[in-house]
């Protein structure tokens, strides 16, 4: 079964649908050609927005494990050679807690679906048994339905839209490596050090901390509407993150 048949997926698809083609028809008037465009950027913000309780919640999750992360620590210890019981006394600390070591997931996995709306809105011919408008619009004369890679595949690739994919793929980039220095506190010894009897997952948070750079992979690939989206969305949980941290008080929480 093709996903985007998929009925909560193909009412999202033409809802986005709906919300991007108004949204370009009033910005035509204004910044002619680049409406779409514009409108997707539009999009991506008001979407974000709705999901600031979400990035809220995310952060206030990574406090709680940073402010747990002493008394972890003493459970390895104390129950180094009882595995079981290390992560039964774990869950037991979280669920007091009312936090969950799973929070940070949260953000991705709410903005899936809007991803594939997105995505889907540039790939298909028809929305709702109707022509698709977006397919005609363009971006500095490239396509919106067309990415890097196609392009490369095609030989189609110009000065113009190799600069404009090139300039999205770097700032997304640039913006995650930004994340990851000014958002993922470094590790404390408690945290890094092997314990006995504890698997050993110190290779996976750094693996996991890169994660971020993939984005910047996708957006080499998916389509460009697709990838204004993600430079967009990357940029704007950047921002919301620093502002979040600063109101929420990490910085407080860090020098204690």
């Amino acid at each position: 079964m093709n996903i985007y048949d998929f009925p909560p997926i193909e009412a999202l698809i033409t809802a986005a649908y709906w919300l991007v083609t108004n949204l370009s028809d009033l910005l035509q008037p204004l910044v002619g050609a680049p409406s779409a465009a514009v409108a997707i950027v539009l999009m991506t913000v008001a979407v974000r927005t709705l999901l600031i309780p979400v990035g809220r919640s995310q952060v206030k999750a990574g406090i709680t494990r940073r402010r747990l992360a002493p008394k972890i620590a003493e459970l390895r210890r104390r129950h180094a050679k009882k595995p079981e019981r290390l992560q039964r006394e774990i869950t037991e600390l979280y669920a007091k807690e009312k936090a969950s070591p799973l929070a940070g997931c949260l953000p991705v996995l709410a903005q899936m679906p809007i991803l594939m709306a997105v995505y889907g809105l540039f790939v298909h011919q028809t929305i709702n048994d109707h022509p698709n408008e977006l397919l005609g619009h363009t971006l500095l004369g490239v396509p919106l339905d067309v990415g890097l890679v196609g392009q490369l595949n095609a030989g189609a690739v110009t000065w113009v839209s190799g600069g404009v994919f090139i300039a999205i793929v770097v700032v997304v980039a640039v913006v995650a490596q930004a994340s990851r220095r000014m958002l993922m506190p470094p590790q404390t010894p408690e945290e890094t050090d092997p314990q006995p009897g504890v698997p050993d997952l110190s290779g996976l948070t750094r693996a996991l901390s890169f994660m971020p750079f993939m984005t910047a992979v996708i957006a080499a690939f998916v389509p460009l509407a697709a990838g204004l989206y993600l430079m967009t969305t990357t940029a704007w949980t950047l921002a919301e993150r620093v502002v979040l941290n600063r109101l929420l008080g990490v910085a407080r929480l860090d020098a204690t």
